[in-house]
């Protein structure tokens, strides 16, 4: 038997495509540079900052992984981003 593990989309897949669409992440990146090692580029965390801000959820910062516990993450930011 298969198990089926789903995730949360909501509005910010929507979101999330606008961001690629438009090159912010690549804009940032290319402005910050390379920071070896870094699990998440800068462009990434921008990108987590504005899903987290446009997500209609008024939580601080440091709430940033419960923001993202039960949404795609993979599919929003980048794969091999866990919300963790």
């Amino acid at each position: 038997m298969s198990i089926i593990l789903t995730s949360n989309l909501d509005h910010l897949g929507l979101v999330a495509g606008i961001i690629d669409e438009i090159g912010i992440e690549q804009k940032i990146n290319q402005l910050l540079g390379e920071q070896l090692p870094e699990k998440i580029t800068g462009g990434q965390a921008v990108k987590g900052m504005l899903l987290n801000g446009l997500g209609l959820v008024s939580s601080p910062l440091y709430l940033f992984s419960r923001f993202f516990e039960g949404k795609a993450i993979e599919h929003l930011i980048a794969q091999g981003v866990k919300a963790e």
